[in-house]
């Protein structure tokens, strides 16, 4: 079995742009599907239930074109589906697998949907109640109650509402609410249960009417689509962050430290488990809010234990179990009955996994309460059910400062795959290293990190590689805008110790001092800096890292657990540069190397953007007297000091 050991991690902070919402992208597909016209959808969330999704509508005759970028075209199909006899494999997709069975139950085919097991077991029965009741011809191909199922053609009734249960899963709801407008004719849908999961409905409702439907909504009971109403194309249509997802990282900013902002998502967001930032503000977490963004941090103290009811949340819910792991007392988690027919029993999941860190456990057929330990358990390992959400929430745990294993890490595939590169960018360790040229830095940046096991990432050599390319396409060192340019599709690649730009190893070249000065000159253009910002930041990576440049500590990675400020006198550095130069046979002036050191000091000091500074929170370790070892012991000491 493959795992994923997450290091024993104490902070969190930085920023993520969120992958696309599940349910929302998987409702855009069926409804763009369904419609008349051609939508674009941009921003699709790349998962394995999405591509469920789409190979289904292709094998039922849907036209669709990927357009590279997470954007796809959809030729709407008028509600009609071209293909009327086809076998589909919904793998364990439940936003797939529900609204495309009502769908096909009043498209006139032959349809046979299966899944992987943990599908065969997870409920559908009430949705082809509904469907039978306006006479739907929908058979068990298994076990009654669940999938694998048998579709025919069916004349559709609607002389009578539809009385469903709600209590189970509200994508029944979802699902009959997208295939009637189908039928042409009026439909009204009663509820015969309390609906749980409403702000996914409030999703579905908001998504028909961006087609063109609109459903007239009485409370949660009752629900009813006018006559007449299709589906019509919107046109381009985009799809908002995942909220669920941000759950993690909003967690992490609470538990961590913070400040952690999630992009993609905001106050209009029209996702119900936004209300989750609500719910992390009870437990004393400071929650700012933005138009398209949400940003987190950790309270003075503990997070306050809790009460609530969180039918309202049921997927983000589970990273409040996590939580509670960090919370000042006991924990209580309501009406929660949901978790039990999801992609695992999520109740007894948790309660299990929760007690291997040393939590008290206690777990009812609605609920789970969960008492946090004295002292987390080191090294557990982590069982995920196969269930992406189990793996997602369990990161959190290592933010108790001990080592945690994730079993099955690639079930994160199902709505975030790249989910521990995403979270290593706000939680890995960084230590960052600051300081003018030949301090020495660069040495002593690969010796710690060698020393930590952690990645290394020299930024000087970004903006010599932009210099690099600037020079050899023609660019002046002065062209911002066109430098600029480059440096955010930088032909670039690091391997084995030598480094590469269009495969031609420039390893040498961009140490030469023409390369020096122009990369000081580039480094100090504004647009050039912020081409650059998110390719430094995406070096962050488990275990940890070990950064150095000139903004590292103030700029790059400001919440960096070590920060140290490295420096020389001009005069020791401009004799360890010569020193370099003379043993590669390279030509060298030490009155030349000395007043070049100087400018670019005072470039570096003196630019408007990041300029060259000790942080008030860095240390200092100057290294005019110091031997290479001993510079290297002095960050080591700082960095076990943090705790690393």
């Amino acid at each position: 079995m493959d795992t994923f050991k997450l290091p024993p991690l104490r902070t969190a902070s930085g920023e993520i742009r969120l992958p696309g919402s599940k349910s929302i992208s998987n409702r855009m597909l069926l409804l763009a599907a369904l419609a008349h016209g051609t939508t674009e959808i941009r921003d699709l969330l790349d998962s394995d239930d999405t591509r469920v999704m789409l190979a289904a509508l292709q094998g039922v005759g849907v036209g669709i074109t990927a357009l590279g970028g997470n954007a796809w075209r959809i030729a709407g199909c008028g509600g009609v589906f071209p293909v009327k006899d086809a076998d589909l494999f919904m793998g364990n997709a439940g936003t797939a697998i529900r609204p495309l069975t009502a769908a096909l139950a009043l498209s006139g085919g032959h349809y046979r949907l299966s899944g992987v097991p943990r599908m065969h077991e997870r409920p559908i029965g009430d949705l082809v109640d509904g469907l039978r009741q306006i006479g739907a011809d929908v058979r068990y191909a298994g076990n009654a109650g669940f999938p694998p199922l048998a579709i025919h053609p069916a004349e559709a009734r609607l002389d009578a509402p539809i009385r469903l249960r709600g209590d189970v899963s509200s994508q029944f709801l979802t699902a009959l609410l997208m295939a009637l407008p189908l039928t042409g004719r009026q439909a009204v849908i009663e509820m015969t249960t309390e609906l749980i999961s409403r702000p996914y409905v409030e999703i579905t409702l908001k998504l028909m009417a961006r087609f063109g439907v609109e459903v007239e909504r009485e409370g949660w009971q009752r629900f009813t689509i006018a006559a007449g109403q299709r589906y019509r194309s919107p046109g381009i249509l985009h799809v908002e962050g995942d909220a669920s997802s941000a759950s993690y990282f909003l967690a992490a900013g609470a538990i961590g430290g913070g400040p952690v902002r999630v992009e993609g998502i905001g106050r209009d967001s029209i996702q119900g488990d936004l209300r989750f930032a609500d719910e992390l503000e009870k437990l004393g977490a400071t929650i700012t809010w933005g138009d398209n963004w949400i940003e987190a941090s950790a309270p003075r103290r503990k997070l306050k234990a809790f009460d609530l009811d969180l039918n309202h949340i049921p997927d983000a819910a589970m990273t409040l179990a996590v939580a509670a792991l960090f919370a000042d007392g006991p924990c209580r988690l309501r009406n929660i009955a949901s978790w039990r027919v999801k992609e695992t029993d999520r109740i007894a999941a948790m309660a299990t996994e929760l007690r291997k860190l040393g939590a008290k456990v206690e777990e009812g057929d609605d609920h789970i309460a969960v008492s946090p330990p004295p002292t987390f358990v080191a090294g557990a390992v982590i069982d995920t059910y196969d269930d992406h959400r189990m793996a997602m929430c369990f990161s959190l745990a290592a933010l108790g400062g001990v080592p945690v294993t994730i079993n099955d890490p690639a079930c994160v595939n199902k709505t975030f795959p790249g989910y521990f590169d995403a979270f290593a960018e706000v939680a890995a360790p960084v230590i960052a290293i600051d300081g003018p040229s030949a301090s020495g830095k660069g040495t002593v940046a690969e010796r710690v990190a060698a020393a930590f096991g952690y990645h290394y990432l020299d930024s000087g050599s970004l903006y010599r590689l932009t210099a690099l390319a600037g020079q050899r396409t023609g660019r002046a060192l002065d062209d911002e805008a066109g430098l600029a340019t480059l440096a955010a599709s930088l032909p670039a690649r690091f391997s084995a110790g030598r480094i590469y730009l269009n495969e031609d190893d420039v390893t040498d070249a961009i140490r030469s001092e023409e390369i020096s000065v122009g990369a000081s000159k580039v480094a100090a253009l504004p647009a050039v800096r912020a081409a650059l910002l998110g390719r430094q930041r995406a070096y962050r990576r488990f275990p940890g890292l070990v950064a150095d440049g000139r903004d590292m500590a103030s700029v790059v990675f400001p919440g960096a657990v070590a920060k140290v400020f490295l420096t020389a006198s001009a005069a020791a550095r401009a004799e360890r540069r010569y020193k370099q130069l003379i043993a590669k046979g390279m030509p060298a002036n030490m009155h030349a190397l000395l007043q070049d050191l100087q400018d670019r000091d005072a470039r570096d000091a003196q630019r408007s953007v990041a300029p060259l500074r000790q942080c008030d929170d860095a240390d200092l370790v100057e290294t005019t007297e110091m031997a290479i070892e001993a510079a290297v012991a002095a960050v080591m000491a700082i960095a076990k000091r943090q705790g690393l």
